[in-house]
């Protein structure tokens, strides 16, 4: 088991770099923004399964791969802010449709199920993610304890119930912002644009940053 001061530094850790606005947060600030408090919390919760699946990933040792091969890492990296983008574009040309969503409930499971997926493949696409899992996990790990992959679970474990916590304030105010653009269509259209756009732009930096070796 991690030692409880290993624990805490690591949450710690993990708390100063969730709570500085992200891609993960920008995310769910433009589903917020496009689609509402519901679409932003389903896609919270899809995100940090798509980030637990890469600790695992890591915590079995396929994290190394993508952190030695900068051939993986860019391929990764264009995979998700190609969706990022595609998501941003739709949400962009349903932006005029918005206030149908708003009030109506019809197709609510379908609508959650949806988020839930794109959550989670933006969350899994994430190389940034991955590295940082490969490169910080390992030095919170207690060897001597033994049970390396237990350890590496249990704070990937701290990490993402941090960041459900922290994202789902993010989506949560921007939620209620877009409350207030409900009640004219016009400005309901518009926040739904900036959402798309928030996430178009949120994919080109993706794409545009990161390893350069």
């Amino acid at each position: 088991m991690v030692a409880s001061e290993r624990l805490l530094a690591f949450a710690a850790m993990s708390f100063l770099l969730i709570v500085v606005p992200g891609p993960s947060v920008l995310f769910v600030i433009g589903r917020a923004l496009a689609q509402g408090r519901r679409a932003a919390l389903t896609t919270v919760v899809g995100n940090t399964m798509g980030a637990y699946v890469l600790v695992v990933a890591v915590a079995l040792g396929v994290g190394s791969v993508v952190e030695r091969s900068v051939l993986v890492f860019t391929a990764l990296k264009l995979v998700g802010a190609a969706y990022l983008v595609y998501l941003g574009v739709r949400a962009w040309r349903k932006r005029g449709s918005l206030q149908a969503a708003v009030t109506t409930d019809g197709s609510a499971r379908r609508g959650d199920l949806r988020a839930l997926w794109e959550g989670f493949a933006v969350g899994v696409a994430n190389p940034k993610t991955m590295v940082f899992f490969a490169a910080v996990l390992p030095q919170f790990v207690d060897r001597a304890q033994g049970h390396v992959v237990v350890q590496m679970l249990m704070l990937g474990l701290v990490f993402n119930l941090i960041a459900v916590a922290c994202d789902s304030v993010w989506g949560l105010a921007a939620a209620t912002g877009r409350e207030w653009f409900a009640r004219s269509p016009r400005r309901l259209s518009l926040v739904g644009g900036i959402g798309g756009l928030t996430m178009i732009g949120l994919g080109v930096t993706v794409a545009a940053t990161g390893r350069k070796d």
